[in-house]
C-alpha cells in the first residue's frame, strides 16, 4: 500500500504534458524554423585531411547574407557575368536624368546634421522662445492642382511655389509661456 501511494504521489508531481512526453505518448515534431540545410561534404583536393579548428566557420558554408543575395539575384548563384547594363536599363538611367554627383552621401548627411542642430539651452534662456517644433506641412489639393497646371502647361514640375499649410496664429498670453 505504502509503494501504490508513493508511485501515485510522484506520477502526481509530474506536469500532465512532461508525464505524455515521457511515455511517448505525444508526439514531438521538430520546429520548422529550426531546421537549416547544411552544405555537402566535399573531399579535400590533396586527399590530406587536416584537424578541424574547434568554433571556426565550415568553408563550405555561406553567410546568411551571401544566401539571400543568391535567392534574390540568381545569375550570382550562377557565376555569369555581370557585364554592362541591358539596353532597357539604358534607356531608364537616360530617362532618370543626369547621375547624383559623388559626394551625395556626403551631402545629405551634412545637410541633416544642419538640419537638426540644437539651439542649445544658453539660446533657450536668452531668447525665450521655442524653435518652430512642426516642419511645414504641404497643402496636398493646392499641391495636386498647382502639379496639374504645370502638366498642362508643359512646365516642369518644380516651377512654382510649393504650397504650404500656415499654423495658426496664437495670442501673446498663449506665446507668454510657451518657452517652458
Amino acid at each position: 500500500m505504502l509503494l501504490l501511494t508513493g508511485s501515485m504521489a510522484l506520477l502526481a508531481g509530474c506536469s500532465g504534458d512532461q508525464l505524455v512526453r515521457t511515455f511517448g505518448i505525444a508526439r514531438a515534431t521538430p520546429d520548422e524554423y529550426t531546421v537549416t540545410t547544411r552544405a555537402p561534404l566535399s573531399m579535400p583536393p590533396d586527399f590530406n585531411l587536416r584537424p578541424p579548428s574547434p568554433g571556426a566557420p565550415r568553408p563550405q558554408e555561406q553567410s546568411e547574407q551571401k544566401q539571400a543575395e543568391e535567392a534574390l539575384v540568381p545569375q550570382l548563384a550562377l557565376g555569369a557575368p555581370t557585364g554592362g547594363e541591358s539596353p532597357g536599363q539604358m534607356a531608364l538611367m537616360q530617362q532618370a536624368g543626369p547621375a547624383a554627383p559623388a559626394d551625395i552621401r556626403q551631402k545629405v548627411d551634412q545637410d541633416a546634421k544642419n538640419a537638426t542642430a540644437d539651439d542649445g539651452f544658453v539660446d533657450k534662456l536668452l531668447l525665450w522662445r521655442k524653435s518652430n517644433p512642426q516642419p511645414a506641412e504641404v497643402d496636398a489639393a493646392a499641391e495636386s492642382q498647382r502639379l496639374r497646371e504645370n502638366a498642362a502647361l508643359g512646365e516642369a514640375p518644380n516651377v512654382g511655389q510649393t504650397p504650404i499649410i500656415q499654423p495658426k496664429k496664437t495670442g501673446w498670453f498663449t506665446n507668454l509661456f510657451s518657452w517652458l
